[in-house]
């Protein structure tokens, strides 16, 4: 199993980026995708997850309204668009697949990790 994340890079405060993550090696469409993020000297944290069917979203407060995920399963791939980013949203972010498909698992319950795509975002 792969998961490659890109997208990543560096904007100014305010600005956007999609990040994208493709998978290969498992049954796409029956897993749940999510996205997380790492800070340097944090843990790794949840920011937002999408089930098998795209159908339901979960996002972490601080970004809700300002990102968004979604899915093609054609092409097994998992987006996150991030819109108005601000400092504290820079970090490592990591896709990884969540073999139950519903989206609402704790992040040690996930089967497949991607390597992550630094994100930074200046003030």
């Amino acid at each position: 199993v792969q998961l490659q994340a890109s997208g990543g890079g560096l904007v100014q405060a305010g600005g956007s980026l999609r990040l994208s993550c493709a998978a290969s090696g498992l049954a796409f469409s029956r897993y749940a995708m999510g996205w997380f993020r790492q800070a340097p000297g944090k843990e790794r944290e949840f920011v937002s997850a999408i089930n098998w069917s795209g159908g339901k979203t979960y996002y972490v407060d601080s970004v809700e309204g300002r990102f968004t995920i979604s899915r093609d399963n054609a092409r097994n791939t998992v987006y996150l668009r991030m819109n108005s980013l601000k400092p504290e949203d820079t970090a490592v972010y990591y896709c990884a697949a969540d073999s139950t498909g519903y989206g609402n698992s704790p992040l040690r319950d996930y089967d497949y990790w991607g390597q992550g795509t630094q994100v930074t975002v200046s003030s």
